[in-house]
């Protein structure tokens, strides 16, 4: 009987995350199948607890439950201190675990961008922010988080500054941080498919200069992205931290390095139709 694995989210309709993984089972002949679940916050608990009864091998963790799932799940001590959790494994009660931050840096040095020194500003202040502002906090970098919610901005800086330099702030001066930054990631959802008319900044609040990371995939060419293209700007899309986390998330179900290469070149196929 094959071993199910899955992602759960909502929405989840636009995630790759079952072709990205079907394509390493596949690749390495083992009998395991990778769905996606929309499973809302309220029932979350519920539906862990129903996977690992019905012998899942593990899941992924999307919008909006990175946060809600430290409540039900025996997280690691990188996990605890993101305050978020991408990937629960079973082989041993409900482990959660964060590869969010490692597939970010990953991403980034696959592009040639070194985040130590650097002025990163991330904006947003979710689940996935906080895993890049831990991992670039602890690399040197100095974090400047932008949220529409500024106490939430606030928060997330006050967590990371217990590994590095962070500030909080709201999204009023957003024009001014971008000028000052080295580094722009979008970690909001802004742009997103169906939704990629919407954009965190435009060209001109941009600088030649600048490096913009949207974790967004799907398109895999953002509106943001377009817009850092116009003002010169060195650009980042959201394909290889997905990857880089996916495959993170690979060897901590099955111990096994994944086949990167073939799990790229899935989703590569996929975007592109």
């Amino acid at each position: 009987m094959k071993t199910i694995f899955a992602v759960f989210g909502d929405p989840i309709e636009h995630s790759l995350s079952p072709i990205m993984h079907n394509s390493a089972f596949e690749k390495l002949g083992m009998d395991c199948v990778y769905h996606a679940f929309r499973v809302k916050r309220e029932q979350l608990c519920d539906a862990l607890f129903g996977a690992k009864a019905m012998g899942f091998g593990g899941v992924n963790l999307t919008v909006p439950l990175k946060v809600e799932a430290l409540k039900t799940v025996d997280a690691d001590s990188l996990a605890i201190r993101i305050g978020a959790v991408n990937t629960v494994d079973f082989k041993d009660g409900i482990r959660g675990y964060n590869t969010d931050g490692i597939g970010a840096k990953r991403a980034l040095a696959d592009s040639g961008v070194e985040v130590a020194g650097a002025k990163v500003l991330v904006v947003g202040a979710g689940g996935a922010a906080r895993a890049i502002c831990f991992q670039f906090a602890s690399e040197g970098a100095d974090v400047t988080i932008a949220n529409r919610t500024e106490k939430r901005a606030l928060e997330l800086a006050h967590d990371v500054s217990s590994v590095g330099k962070a500030h909080g702030t709201g999204v009023v001066n957003l024009k001014d941080l971008i000028k000052e930054a080295d580094i722009l990631v979008n970690s909001t959802t802004l742009g997103m498919y169906p939704n990629t008319f919407e954009s965190i900044a435009t060209a001109d609040q941009m600088h030649s200069e600048l490096t913009v990371f949207d974790i967004v995939y799907n398109p895999l060419e953002t509106r943001l992205l377009k817009e850092a293209k116009t003002a010169g700007a060195t650009t980042v899309n959201g394909l290889m931290m997905f990857i880089h986390q996916g495959a993170e998330s690979f060897k901590i179900w099955k111990g096994l390095e994944p086949p990167v290469d073939v799990m790229k070149k899935a989703v590569m196929e996929a975007l592109s139709k």
